[in-house]
């Protein structure tokens, strides 16, 4: 049995976002240690972000974003400015998109498509603005609002639960492992993407796809929709 998708919901970092392309600026102003602070940003921003949000001390994701940044640049050992911070913060609003992600979208045009992130509200909207991809969204949704990061139940419920629809019609798209799990356990149609050729992470809760990139979620939009 095919399942009848009505709504494509879409992780932000990481899955319409190279969230590693901030290494260029980095580089620009720490010549040779780019690709040191930028994963270092990425993994402390989740770490910070996670940890806060179990030990009952949320902060939003601008916030733990700048903190993560501290460690990351402390941990390559230079020397900067609070104008070289606000330059590489700056560039959280410019993230380059996936090659295939403009064209993705427009092809979901008749279909319901959401965002779902743990970005705050002004964060997600300056992104998608910069990118030009504010009309190929019907929703932006922040978890912010209720502060409850994904993959909390809570979080999928806080767009769901005034979305009109059942939960095998909405297909939640990351490329994050945890986030996947999360959307899976809640009840969603998941596919995975899966950028890196990582194992998958929680195979009790394993996605129902996987693609090498968004690309393949059309797939769940044609008359041959993969469905197993």
């Amino acid at each position: 049995m095919k399942p009848t998708i009505k709504a494509f919901v879409f992780d932000v970092y990481g899955t319409l976002f190279d969230v590693h392309s901030v290494k260029t600026a980095c580089d620009e102003q720490f010549p040779g240690k780019g690709e040191q602070i930028s994963q270092a940003w990425r993994t402390k921003q989740l770490d910070y972000f996670f940890t806060r949000h179990i030990m009952g001390r949320y902060e939003d994701f601008s916030v733990v974003t700048r903190d993560a940044l501290r460690y990351a640049l402390s941990a390559a050992e230079v020397t900067w400015t609070a104008e070289t911070e606000d330059a590489l913060i700056a560039t959280y609003a410019k993230l380059s998109p996936y090659e295939e992600v403009a064209d993705v979208l427009h092809q979901l045009h008749h279909k319901q498509t959401i965002v779902l992130s743990n970005g705050t509200d002004a964060m997600l909207e300056e992104l998608i603005h910069n990118a030009g991809f504010t009309d190929l969204f019907d929703e932006l949704v922040s978890i912010d609002g209720i502060k409850k990061a994904k993959p909390s139940p809570a979080a999928y419920m806080h767009w769901f639960k005034n979305s009109g629809l059942k939960r095998d019609e909405v297909l939640f798209l990351s490329s994050n492992g945890w986030d996947i799990a999360g959307a899976k356990n809640f009840g969603f149609h998941t596919a995975w993407i899966n950028r890196n050729g990582k194992p998958v992470d929680m195979p009790d809760l394993a996605p129902d796809a996987v693609y090498e990139d968004l690309s393949g979620i059309l797939e769940w939009v044609t008359d041959e929709a993969a469905w197993p």
